[in-house]
């Protein structure tokens, strides 16, 4: 699982440019399912068909978009400033490595703030190397999107921190699931989204084309186990969590009962969580057509929406065998 998911979270693939995540995962699943197939926003839809002619359809999501700066002026001495591609948090960007969908590099900077201004996206440059506008536009384009740019790395024996792992790390889940899964009576459909990170939008384009009757998510959600930071109840390396309920949905309090009967029957520890904000392609999926039954599964992650995203891979094999169980596998 570790080298999968510093796979998935060093590709490219800010909101709207997912196509290398999917060109990749394409290559790993083409031979573990009975379709594959894009729609029109990029997601990649990946369905196994069921034992069972009057079995579920069962729709697993996890969106391979990341969070991105995107040009929107060049200075007349070079610097690139940019707006926000998704939740974009300015205490996490100060002097980061960023890079572009063509290789360039650079380090994204605040300027000096005046008396009485206060931190903001506005205030942001990216340093390219570029000594004017017209170099700089050799280098990138106006509507270029930079991502954060660190390398996944260990920390002790069984975390790993990257940019990205929010949401590449369920992507990894999801494309585990979908390899070790074996005939069940239900159809699963694996489905990687597209622009999750802006609005959910690609769950729900997919999900009113694959028409589910159950919608799980698979993601990452807060902790609440750093220093003085006690606003949630979900904890690193306690074991995956089930949604309850987010800004964006309210799990089907029968699924969530079911998904923690899976994580008892597979000997596992499943967290409950509760989230006053947030949402995942769950609140998509949920509103789809006449509705859909949803929860989320999630892998308890710190420093979310920075370069540093943290996980603890045991969490992660726990989402694995929760998710196995309650499919029947």
């Amino acid at each position: 699982m570790e080298s999968l998911i510093k796979q998935l979270t060093a590709i490219y693939g800010p909101s709207g440019h997912e196509e290398q995540v999917a060109d990749t995962i394409q290559a790993m699943l083409h031979d573990k399912v009975d379709t594959i197939r894009r729609d029109a926003l990029g997601n990649l839809i990946c369905e196994k068909k069921g034992t069972d002619p009057a079995g579920k359809r069962i729709m697993l999501a996890a969106h391979m978009d990341q969070i991105g700066l995107i040009v929107t002026h060049v200075e007349k001495e070079g610097y690139l400033r940019v707006s926000n591609v998704g939740g974009i948090s300015v205490n996490n960007s100060r002097t980061r490595r960023v890079k572009f969908a063509n290789g360039v590099m650079g380090v994204l900077n605040e300027q000096p703030l005046k008396p009485g201004e206060t931190s903001s996206l506005r205030a942001y440059y990216i340093d390219i190397g570029a000594k004017d506008a017209q170099e700089a536009l050799t280098m990138v384009n106006l509507g270029d999107v930079a991502v954060y740019a660190e390398e996944s790395f260990k920390l002790g024996v069984n975390r790993l921190a990257s940019p990205a792992m929010d949401d590449r790390v369920a992507c990894a889940l999801l494309v585990s699931i979908m390899q070790n899964l074996p005939p069940v009576k239900d159809t699963v459909i694996a489905v990687f989204t597209t622009q999750e990170e802006v609005g959910i939008r690609g769950a729900t384009t997919s999900a009113y084309s694959v028409q589910p009757d159950v919608g799980i998510a698979l993601d990452v959600t807060l902790t609440g186990d750093t220093p003085e930071d006690r606003r949630v109840s979900m904890n690193l390396g306690e074991g995956p969590t089930v949604l309850v309920m987010n800004a964006r949905s309210i799990s089907n309090p029968a699924l969530v009962q079911a998904l923690h009967a899976a994580a008892e029957r597979a000997g596992i520890v499943a967290q409950r969580e509760v989230l006053p904000y947030g949402g995942t392609d769950a609140g998509a999926m949920q509103l789809s057509r006449g509705g859909v039954a949803v929860c989320t599964v999630s892998v308890p992650c710190r420093y979310v929406h920075s370069a540093c995203e943290v996980v603890d891979l045991r969490d992660v094999e726990g989402a694995q065998k929760l998710v196995l169980s309650y499919l029947g596998a």
